[in-house]
């Protein structure tokens, strides 16, 4: 399924649900709830906690949850979701049952991809910040037999109706392209293998900044995911850094940028180019997560939203129908404050923005 005007993914974190895991380093019946609930406000006008609306805080276990979810973005003009999948070695995985049911089950009905998240986790952070923190599971590369156990794992989706495509090749994602040179290896065992089972390849997307896509192109990828979310502090003066990092440890508060001003800086004009996908960010505030060390865009609207997905619309609208795809980041992140799903300051407000810039177009 191709839309129209724009192809939209949303990248979507198949958390909210407990885990054995979760349950020993977190506590019972921890969930990714559990970090949204108890966020405040660290500074004056900051707006935490956020609180879902439509959806409420829905539990990933249940079929009804996800269909609704699905159905919300089908609506609204987004083709699918773009899955968060974590496959550390050797078969273990985390977080698998939501896209395990879905795609066993056959429902949602609504078109996906995966996206390998391929970081440690540690224990302050849950990503891959590693400074003076406890490791809590590694990230490893086994070797030609583990990427062929993980390929043969994934292949039933790959065979789904469902699965995104470009060039009639699955459409697979991998968060830290650079993070080890095992990573060619893995694109070239799971090409031979994508050809032994019958497609034309994998389509392989590496997410990163745009300064990194030689680097990230050499290694094998199709195509760049643009997710230079944090140009603004890389285009300030090295004296306006040093001020703004003063500020955080007088205070003891989170990196704050207007986002109005950080939307600026959220595309490139390579984002043209037919092996860059751009990215969409409707917000962000990572305190629910990490504190007063979180970085926050504060200010943004659904009107503010709405330019900046038409200066990414702008990139995109010359390019084949098949390669205009645009990542939505995210699609339910609301530990990171980066979602699409309706809260109860703005509602549907975001993804009537989003519908209506599209359908513009």
């Amino acid at each position: 399924m191709i839309m129209e005007n724009v192809r939209l993914l949303a990248y979507y974190l198949p958390q909210y649900h407990p885990t054995p895991e979760n349950d020993e380093w977190w506590g019972k019946g921890f969930t990714e709830w559990t970090n949204v609930c108890k966020a405040k406000p660290l500074y004056c006008g900051h707006e935490q906690p956020k609180i879902p609306a439509d959806l409420g805080f829905y539990d990933l276990r249940l079929p009804e949850s996800r269909i609704a979810q699905a159905d919300l973005a089908r609506k609204f003009g987004i083709e699918g979701f773009c899955y968060w999948h974590y496959w550390f070695g050797n078969g273990r995985r985390l977080l698998e049952r939501p896209f395990n049911e879905v795609l066993s089950s056959g429902k949602p009905d609504f078109p996906f991809c995966l996206a390998w998240a391929n970081h440690s986790w540690y224990k302050k952070t849950w990503d891959n910040d590693h400074r003076k923190d406890k490791l809590l599971i590694k990230q490893e590369y086994l070797g030609i037999e583990d990427y062929k156990q993980h390929f043969y794992s994934l292949l039933p989706a790959f065979r789904d109706h469902r699965y995104v495509t470009v060039e009639g090749k699955p459409l697979f994602c991998i968060f830290a392209p650079l993070d080890s040179e095992e990573v060619s290896i893995f694109i070239s065992v799971w090409r031979d293998l994508a050809a032994k089972n019958g497609f034309p390849g994998i389509y392989f997307v590496g997410c990163g900044r745009i300064e990194q896509k030689e680097a990230i192109l050499s290694k094998g990828f199709d195509a760049l995911n643009d997710a230079s979310m944090l140009n603004i502090h890389a285009r300030k003066t090295s004296f306006k850094r040093a001020l703004l990092q003063i500020k955080i440890k007088l205070f003891n508060l989170p990196r704050i940028y207007h986002y109005a001003d950080a939307m600026k800086y959220f595309c490139n004009p390579e984002d043209a180019d037919l092996n860059v996908f751009p990215t969409i960010i409707p917000n962000w505030d990572h305190t629910p997560r990490s504190g007063a060390k979180g970085i926050v865009f504060s200010h943004s609207t659904p009107e503010l939203f709405g330019k900046h997905v038409q200066q990414v619309l702008s990139y995109v609208k010359e390019k084949p129908q098949e390669n205009r795809i645009v990542f939505i980041k995210s699609w339910n992140e609301w530990g990171e404050g980066n979602y699409m799903e309706p809260d109860l300051k703005y509602g549907l407000k975001y993804l009537q923005k989003l519908k209506e810039v599209i359908d513009a177009d």
